[in-house]
């Protein structure tokens, strides 16, 4: 048995407030790691910003992990809230990612732009309710539908932007799962919805006659974990991007034809299907991690946001109608880690910084899944993907 106690913990250099913000104690925890670690962290130290930006963003901050950015397009867009050709930046350290992307972005713009449609938005906190019996859980549930108007007050009452549109009820033995369905504005509104939905609890805590506990997370809020329930009820925003394609750019510059493509693409439904996939396309999780990464964006969200589901159309005049549906993509162009110094110009390459921009970054990261998409599944059926990877993304050093 260790002799060690708690009083040997070596702790971590700490100073109060935003004394613990500054360029001298990001050095002392440099220092404090060098010497019980041996490890020279003078790449870590190379960053453009003052630390003091930093509150609420990470704690024990000891310097920058430096992602390579690149950039594809244009990017072609007609949506509701994107309009025009975009240059978008992936941040990555996978070789071809960027071009693959650039080359579907080619093949959507070149015949004309992709579509986006933003159908819902909708973001959950989902506490459980415990009751005494099965009989009372569905009875709290009633008692819950007819006071919806002071429970929604309640929740609204701690944020500016949150609304609460309706709460769905579903119920295990004597367990009455309550699923509080918000927007949320620019925000992608994990902590909103918290906040808002323990004071909503407590409310029914109170008022409620009779005996009921409760739990904030019952789990099928799913928070950055994948889930049916969100691919078919929608959390953060479902997002459709659309395109027809050219069945001569899909010959000249993938080197595919239309029909064999279709074919390709069925087989790799079944597949799919036959693996349980959360999404029966190529790599959305790819493009959605490098522009999260490159924008401020939470980066396990990707967790969630990857979900999809691709649709597509021989036509009879030998075009490709190709859409993909994005059922859970949580993004915000507001708060979080959008402000800090190069997430933010990220966003401005995209005219995505601030309120108001929300819908606009929603329609771009569809529609650059879409252009991954294309370049990838057509990378496949032609046979290139594996020599580009070992043309450009092998790096043995």
């Amino acid at each position: 048995m260790s002799k060690h106690t708690t009083t040997d913990r070596l702790h971590i250099p700490r100073a109060r407030g935003a004394d613990d913000y500054t360029h001298a104690m990001a050095a002392g925890r440099r220092e404090f790691v060098r010497a019980h670690t041996a490890a020279e962290l003078s790449h870590l130290a190379q960053y453009s910003f003052d630390p003091s930006i930093l509150p609420g963003n990470i704690e024990n901050f000891i310097g920058v992990a430096q992602v390579p950015v690149g950039v594809a397009g244009p990017l072609r867009i007609h949506g509701e809230h994107a309009q025009g050709d975009f240059y978008v930046p992936l941040a990555t350290t996978e070789g071809t990612l960027v071009a693959s992307y650039n080359r579907g972005m080619r093949v959507l713009t070149e015949s004309g732009g992709a579509k986006t449609t933003i159908v819902e938005h909708s973001m959950q906190r989902a506490p459980v309710f415990i009751c005494r019996d099965a009989l009372a859980a569905r009875e709290f549930g009633r008692w819950v539908e007819e006071h919806f108007a002071p429970i929604q007050a309640a929740a609204e009452s701690t944020t500016r932007v949150g609304k609460l549109k309706n709460i769905g009820q579903y119920q295990i033995g004597p367990l009455r799962y309550l699923r509080f369905n918000y927007t949320t504005g620019d925000a992608a509104g994990q902590n909103l919805t918290g906040k808002a939905t323990w004071a909503a609890c407590e409310w029914i805590r109170r008022e409620f006659p009779g005996s009921v506990k409760y739990v904030l997370s019952g789990g099928i809020d799913t928070d950055k974990k994948h889930s049916q329930i969100n691919t078919i009820l929608t959390r953060g925003r479902r997002v459709v991007a659309e395109a027809v394609l050219r069945g001569d750019l899909l010959r000249t510059v993938l080197g595919v034809e239309p029909r064999e493509l279709f074919f390709s693409r069925q087989v790799s439904l079944a597949g799919s299907f036959l693996a349980g996939s959360a999404n029966n396309g190529a790599h959305a999780a790819n493009g959605l991690a490098a522009l999260f990464i490159a924008t401020g964006q939470d980066a396990a969200n990707v967790a969630e946001s990857h979900a999809g589901i691709g649709y597509s159309q021989l036509l009879d005049n030998g075009d490709y109608y190709w859409s993909f549906t994005l059922p859970a993509l949580i993004v915000a162009t507001y708060g979080g880690g959008t402000g800090l110094a190069t997430q933010r110009q990220c966003l401005e390459m995209l005219g995505c910084y601030g309120s108001g921009k929300a819908d606009k970054f929603a329609e771009i990261c569809a529609a650059t899944v879409l252009a991954g998409e294309i370049s990838l599944a057509s990378a496949v059926l032609h046979g290139d993907w594996v020599a580009a990877h070992e043309r450009m993304g092998r790096n043995r050093k």
